[in-house]
């Protein structure tokens, strides 16, 4: 009988090893894992000087709640410099507007009448040609005029020399000299009157040169307030490229103003996520500059596990099994699911990579770090930390 009893336990305890042995053939686990999470380094964006601290270190804070406050005052001031520069652009780009029309309109009017006064001018030099041409007219004929009067003179005088010896003979009578005499002065006086009108005639000559030169001198400057007024076009142009330019320049004047104000929300610090203060070394009256890290935050809403599984046990774990995980902490078990399989093994990342390239060589198993995500719903009372322990079973059939 106890030989039958014996065989039986025998053959329990042998089928419920194969069991064991068949399950344990089912899952891979290991004990170098740990919990992990993201840690946000929380530093100053502006310098500046530290006026209220709000947090303690493992205080629970929620996104959005204030944790440090700088000084605002330097930024207050950097805000309303901006906005007197700002104004002062705009106003600067509203005239270089009203500007444009005014130029056109101008050059314009100014171009019409330099042409205008071209016209006048070209009438004016024909007036003035005319009227030299006349004065030459009477300058030659005044001259030819002259001509003939001496002629008569000469003659005058001749006649007079002819009949005073005729008269001394009384071959004459005395009128008949009296006469030839009286003749002879009247033809002296023509010569004279002719000569005299000969002057005047040059005078009017010599002033209807001055005329033309005067005309042609008003052409000149009205054919060059012509060729300046034709830059009208290209005047608008700079008149417009002057609003462009002031265009660019509000532009900068609105980002300065954008940045100045942002200067000033980075003086007030907020949490960007929910979780728990860390390495908190800031405090008030600290005098800070920018990117200097004050604090550090842990979420606790989103960890994850890495488990550094042996090489040999990958050959059929893939993303998506389910896993079993238990930390040490508490003693109790979570879910979870495989989320990725690193791209090398853990010393691949290390910062000194071990150097096989020796004649030493032991081969050693490597480690591949597998991360694990908890199964949503697992951790309601946020007691998990990163750095916890944990042992995960990965059921792999």
């Amino acid at each position: 009988m106890k030989k039958i009893i014996g065989l039986i336990v025998l053959v329990i305890l042998v089928g419920g090893g194969y069991y064991i042995w068949q399950e344990m053939q089912k899952t891979e686990s290991t004990d170098d894992a740990e919990i992990d999470g993201d840690v946000i380094a929380i530093s100053a964006r502006v310098p500046g000087h530290v006026t209220e601290v709000t947090v303690e270190d493992n205080q629970m804070v929620n996104k959005g709640d204030v944790l440090v406050k700088l000084d605002p005052r330097d930024f207050e001031i950097a805000v309303e410099r901006a906005k007197a520069d700002l104004n002062n652009e705009i106003a600067n780009l509203q005239t270089s507007r009203g500007d444009v029309p005014l130029t056109a309109a101008t050059t314009g009017s100014t171009l019409n009448g330099a042409k205008s006064s071209r016209q006048e001018a070209a009438e004016a030099i024909n007036y003035a040609q005319q009227q030299q041409s006349v004065a030459q007219a009477r300058m030659s004929l005044a001259q030819a005029n002259v001509k003939v009067a001496e002629a008569n003179a000469t003659k005058a005088a001749q006649d007079v020399a002819r009949y005073q010896a005729l008269v001394a003979k009384d071959e004459i009578s005395k009128q008949q000299y009296d006469q030839a005499v009286a003749a002879s002065e009247a033809a002296k006086a023509t010569v004279d009157a002719q000569k005299a009108a000969v002057v005047e005639a040059q005078h009017a000559v010599a002033a209807a040169e001055v005329g033309v030169s005067q005309a042609r001198a008003k052409l000149a400057h009205a054919d060059a307030d012509v060729e300046g007024a034709m830059t009208g076009p290209q005047q608008v142009t700079i008149t417009q490229t002057k609003v462009s330019v002031a265009q660019a320049k509000v532009a900068q004047r609105q980002a300065d103003l954008d940045q100045a104000l942002q200067n000033l929300q980075y003086t007030t610090i907020v949490a960007p996520a929910a979780g728990i203060i860390g390495k908190k070394n800031i405090n008030v009256g600290q005098n800070v500059s920018a990117g200097q890290q004050m604090m550090a935050i842990v979420p606790i809403d989103n960890l994850w596990v890495t488990a550094n599984f042996k090489e040999t046990q990958l050959k059929i774990m893939r993303p998506g099994q389910k896993v079993k995980l238990t930390v040490d902490a508490y003693g109790r078990d979570y879910t979870g699911t495989i989320e990725r399989i690193a791209g090398a093994s853990g010393a691949k990342f290390s910062l000194l990579p071990p150097e096989n390239a020796t004649g030493n060589f032991v081969k050693v198993v490597q480690r591949i770090p597998v991360r694990i995500a908890f199964d949503p719903g697992q951790d309601p009372d946020h007691i998990l930390r990163p750095g916890m322990s944990v042992v995960p079973s990965v059921r792999v059939k």
